[in-house]
């Protein structure tokens, strides 16, 4: 379990995520981004939960479900699966103790996707804005 609450939360994305990360993910989300935000709609219409979460995996992995995989959108480098901060706490990713912080910095789902960053020993939230729509 993660109990620091810094380790899974980069409210202002932490720099060692930003200098590591940021540019991989971003070229990859914009490809897939218009999905993400769709699915992200109807997990919360559909009341299944308030917080969506993308994890984000170039190997296979085990939380939520596979919505995206690799190149199976434009030409995508990662897997996205669709999942919630309440299978996080379900499966003591977040401890219970931590969830209102999570809330608490969690972004508009219509403007932000969360993504859940798993590579290797590395793993982080991130919250990256949707592309603007032109």
């Amino acid at each position: 379990m993660i109990e620091d609450y810094t380790a899974i939360s980069n409210a202002p994305n932490s720099p060692e995520l930003n200098g590591k990360y940021l540019g991989l993910i971003s070229s990859d989300f914009v490809l897939v981004a218009d999905a993400l935000k769709e699915a992200a709609y109807q997990i919360k219409k559909r009341g299944f939960s308030d917080f969506p979460v993308f994890v984000c995996s170039q190997r296979p992995i085990e939380i939520g479900q596979m919505l995206i995989g690799v190149a199976e959108l434009n030409g995508n480098k990662w897997n996205y699966h669709a999942s919630m901060m309440e299978e996080f706490v379900q499966r003591k990713l977040i401890a219970e103790e931590n969830v209102e912080l999570f809330v608490q910095n969690f972004k508009d789902v219509e403007e932000y996707a969360c993504l859940f960053v798993v590579d290797g020993q590395f793993t982080n939230f991130v919250f990256i804005p949707y592309p603007d729509e032109i």
